[in-house]
Order: C-alpha cells, then structure tokens, then sequence
C-alpha cells in the first residue's frame, strides 16, 4: 500500500457574527421638495496604527425625506470589518443645501453579535415582536377554551389540537415569508428574521380541520370558535410589529402621523401597524360576542365572516405599509372577494 497517498481534502471556513451599528439622527428641512440625502459614514478602528489603518467609508441613502418630517434617525449596520472598538463620523453629502451645511458628528462604539445588532435601532424595543406574538397566542388560547367550555366540546382535544396549530403555524409563516419575498436581497435585519401571517393562517387552519377530523370533533363548530381568538391574538401580535420595528407605515409629514421606525428608517409614519390592531381587536370582539351569546348557525358562518372581515381589513391596512405589493390585480380580487363572503356569511347569521 502507497504510504505517501494523498491525504484526504480539507477545508475551513471563518464565521463572522459581528456588525457595528450606527444611527444618525436630523431634522427633515422646513420647506423644499421631497428627495434623496444621502448620509456618509466614516470609521476608524481605535486600535489602528498609522501605517495600516483599519479603516470604513460607507454611503447610505434615503428617498425621499419628506419637508417638515421632524426628526429623522438612519439605522445603518456596516459588515465584514474587525471587531472591537469604533471611531465614526458621520455627515450629509448629498440633499438640499442646508442640510449639506450641518456640521458632521462623531461617535464611538463597538461592534455587536449580528442578529442582535440587526434588530436593534432606536424606537424599536428588544424581544417586543415575540413577548407580543407570544402574549396573543396566550390571549387566543384562553379565549378559545372559554368559548369551546360553553359550547360543550372536548376541551382536550380542542386545546391539545389548537397547540400542536400554534407551532406548525410558526413554521407556516416562516415559509410564506420566504417565498413571498424570494427575489428580494436577504441583507440587514430581513437575514435574521421575517414571517407572514398569510402562512401562519394557512398552516394553523390545516392543522386544525386535520386534528379535529382525527379526533371526532365537529370541524365547522371549532373553526367558529376559534376565529374570534385567532383574530384577537393577530391584533395583539401587531402590537409587537409596531414596537419591534416590522410592517412598518409609510413615511409622512402629516401630525396624525406617529414617529417610528423600520429597524433601518425613524421617521413620522402612518401607525399601520396600529390601525390593524383596532380593527383585529373591533372584528374579534364582536365574533366573540356572537359565539359567546348563542350558537352560531348556520355552522360555519361565523368562522367564515370573521375571517373574511379581517382579510378585507388587512387589505384596505396594506396601503398604508412602507412595503410595496408583489401583485398588481390581486389586492383588488381579494378585497371584493372578501367583501363578498362578509356580506353572505354575516346575512347567514343574522337571518
């Protein structure tokens, strides 16, 4: 046997979880058109020599900023640059003239594990987005079993069934995610994170029709029940985007708008995110009162116009959002859709 083979093929392969944060914050011009500034940041490594410097120049634009805004703040995240200690300045060089006139400002900082730093920027709240998530889904359950203990329905299997939905959920929203927004660059905080409750719906509602089927429980009666707690838990869950940075309003200069950011963007902004709360919340809670006061007949019904109710809310909602649409007739289609099966199923119930 050769002694001398060849040894078997190496490899390695260097993992960077770091990235430096920064945030710039100044005020939008009083008076002007609306159009581009662009911000530039400068960084210096505190432990660099003169003779090799490590050192970051990087541009960041936002288009437009809007006259008499107020207070704007960019979040930029900078990649791929050692680790430690920062010395950055930042400054406009490009936009209207008085805002090229402000003085640049320098600040000190050190880089951060990046899903961390991804998530972080001021006006967004740490670990918000799931707390909320995960206080609906509570919130939802609780509902659920109160109104499944007065119908008379197994408990168990309903609860047991209603978990299992929750987490295949999750999964749903994840996926839905990622395909929905497949040709979209994954760079910034929509690496780290993203989820659809397009596909949490999709997913938590098979789960459900299949576990009740499994377990011998009226599929129809438990879709009712559980419509009313799916729709309070989502506004509860958009709680959670409005604080934790996603599905964020447009930009405004309007003083109804609220000031909040995009993880990347603070700015005054339309409150989508709370505006889908209201009508979740004003939806459930009006599904509840139905279910709570009387059987809902015909079976079904009231499991339909919930639904359907939330969907034509969430799509008159959509406008408002900072993210452009992928369809250009589909918003349409669903909205008459939808307002065709409230129309059929909330006649149903009150016939």
């Amino acid at each position: 046997m050769d002694q001398c083979a060849a040894p078997a093929t190496q490899t390695l392969r260097l993992f960077s979880n770091t990235l430096l944060g920064l945030s710039y914050t100044f005020r939008a011009p009083s008076s002007g058109a609306a159009g581009p500034v662009t911000v530039q940041f400068d960084g210096v490594h505190r432990s660099s020599t003169a003779g090799a410097p490590d050192t970051f120049t990087t541009h960041d634009v936002i288009d437009p900023v809007l006259p008499n805004a107020g207070p704007i703040t960019l979040t930029h995240r900078v990649e791929n640059i050692p680790s430690g200690e920062w010395d950055v300045t930042a400054s406009i060089v490009a936009g209207p003239a008085d805002l090229r006139r402000a003085s640049s400002v320098t600040a000190s900082g050190r880089t951060g594990y990046a899903p961390v730093v991804s998530a972080k920027a001021p006006g967004t709240r740490l670990g918000s987005w799931p707390g909320l998530v995960g206080l609906g889904a509570v919130v939802a359950l609780g509902l659920q079993s109160a109104l499944v203990l007065r119908s008379g329905l197994p408990m168990v299997a309903v609860l047991s069934t209603s978990l299992l939905a929750c987490l295949v959920g999750l999964v749903g929203a994840r996926v839905y995610y990622l395909v929905e927004h497949r040709d979209r660059p994954r760079t910034g905080p929509a690496r780290w994170t993203g989820m659809c409750l397009q596909g949490f719906v999709l997913a938590a509602m098979a789960t459900m029709i299949i576990g009740s089927v499994v377990g011998e429980v009226p599929v129809l009666a438990v879709l009712d029940l559980s419509a009313p707690a799916l729709v309070i838990g989502a506004g509860i869950g958009r709680l959670g985007c409005w604080f934790g940075g996603c599905c964020a309003g447009r930009p405004t200069a309007s003083r109804w708008g609220l000031w909040s950011s995009d993880r990347r963007l603070g700015m005054r902004r339309v409150p989508a995110q709370l505006i889908e709360a209201s009508a979740a919340a004003g939806i459930g809670l009006a599904a509840a009162t139905v279910a709570w006061s009387a059987r809902p007949a015909p079976v079904g019904a009231l499991f339909v116009a919930t639904l359907a109710a939330y969907v034509l809310a969430r799509q008159l909602v959509f406008p408002l959002r900072s993210l452009p649409r992928n369809t250009r007739y589909g918003r349409a289609a669903i909205i008459v859709a939808s307002a065709v099966a409230v129309a059929v199923a909330g006649g149903l119930l009150v016939v």
